[in-house]
């Protein structure tokens, strides 16, 4: 699909005449919706404090880092095997947002599509995904039900910078060696020189993002990674501009990130662990791991303690930012017992005290 097409398609996908009732995750904002749905999601957001991230694919299954295809340079072939051991059985999405409500967050972000460009969702753009894998399951519906019934936001994790797999992603002539592993000899998989056109996977990308905001109901934020990648080139050639646009006229709420902002036109920050300054009067949220060495599942990794993660979202509070606190599913989708005991602990405390202070 290419852009121009997306551009005739998203016109007709969600007719802005005929928005549904406000989102559930926006109940008590129903005013500002009705005036302004994009004001209100980020009156939300402001007050939204805490939220539950997600790393979750075929990385998981190494148990080795969610860049262990870039790290330990896994040919694209041999790399795309694991999906034929995809069996997310133990992944319950009901039970991961009745545990997100209980440790007092109100948002689940997760990774619809890593840099490996596997996908936990439903695509008609690749085969690289998990309806064709052994479990047949669209994680991310069931994702977006649990959420609804929850009354929490959905938030889409989308590697926009970066694609492992894609002949035509940024490549590491033209855009930096942390694009792609960097395989010798060159991996076969991927499009070279002339024959390389990174049109092509910017319209794979923007088919997918409308697949994303047309499949499941109100989407609270789509939250791009992979920034490094536009930053080190000419970043207009990714024409984000145009793909915001995009994503704000298929869903009028949704909010749009890219890390600590490719364009400044994004709607707020999402920088990494400490933060950044941030002079925008725009949301920040701070993104950090429950894992201390990964994002994904690491086996055998050391975890934060309940004291540890408190002292993670006191000084997001400090910064007047949110904290989004990830843990990495094991390979069987469930969550790692020590994170389900820390997450509870914090619900416990905050029931308690209340959330951090923004002056403590």
């Amino acid at each position: 699909m290419t852009r121009r097409t997306f551009t005739r398609a998203l016109a007709a996908a969600i007719p802005l005449s005929a928005a549904p009732s406000v989102p559930s995750y926006l109940r008590g904002h129903e005013k500002l919706y009705a005036r302004d749905p994009r004001a209100a999601a980020t009156e939300w957001f402001r007050q939204a404090r805490f939220g539950l991230f997600l790393h979750y694919g075929l990385y998981s299954i190494l148990g080795r880092h969610e860049w262990v295809q870039y790290r330990e340079k896994i040919p694209v072939a041999e790399y795309a095997k694991l999906a034929g051991q995809f069996h997310p059985d133990r992944f319950d999405a009901d039970r991961i947002a009745a545990m997100a409500k209980q440790a007092q967050m109100h948002y689940v972000t997760i990774t619809t599509r890593h840099h490996d460009s596997f996908c936990l969702f439903r695509t008609k753009e690749t085969d690289f995904n998990s309806l064709n894998s052994p479990a047949n399951r669209d994680l991310i519906a069931e994702m977006a039900k649990a959420c609804d019934r929850h009354g929490l936001g959905l938030c889409l994790y989308y590697s926009h910078g970066r694609d492992w797999k894609h002949p035509h992603a940024p490549n590491n002539d033209e855009w930096g060696g942390s694009a792609r592993p960097d395989y010798h000899p060159p991996d076969p998989a991927y499009a070279y020189g002339p024959n390389h056109h990174l049109e092509r996977y910017l319209d794979f990308m923007a088919a997918q993002i409308m697949e994303l905001l047309t499949q499941y109901g109100p989407i609270a934020s789509i939250w791009l990674d992979g920034i490094a990648t536009p930053l080190s080139g000419d970043r207009t050639k990714f024409h984000c501009d145009e793909l915001y646009r995009h994503i704000r006229s298929l869903q009028p709420q949704v909010l749009v990130s890219y890390k600590q902002g490719l364009l400044g036109t994004e709607d707020y920050l999402a920088p990494e662990h400490k933060g950044v300054a941030n002079s925008t009067g725009k949301p920040m949220e701070i993104c950090t791991t429950l894992q201390k060495h990964g994002w994904g599942y690491v086996k055998d990794d050391l975890h934060l303690t309940p004291d540890e993660a408190m002292d993670r979202l006191r000084a997001a509070a400090t910064r007047r930012a949110n904290l989004l606190l990830n843990t990495g599913p094991l390979p069987d989708g469930s969550i790692h017992q020590t994170d389900q005991d820390t997450l509870a602990e914090l619900g416990r405390r905050i029931q308690k005290d209340g959330y951090p202070k923004e002056n403590a």
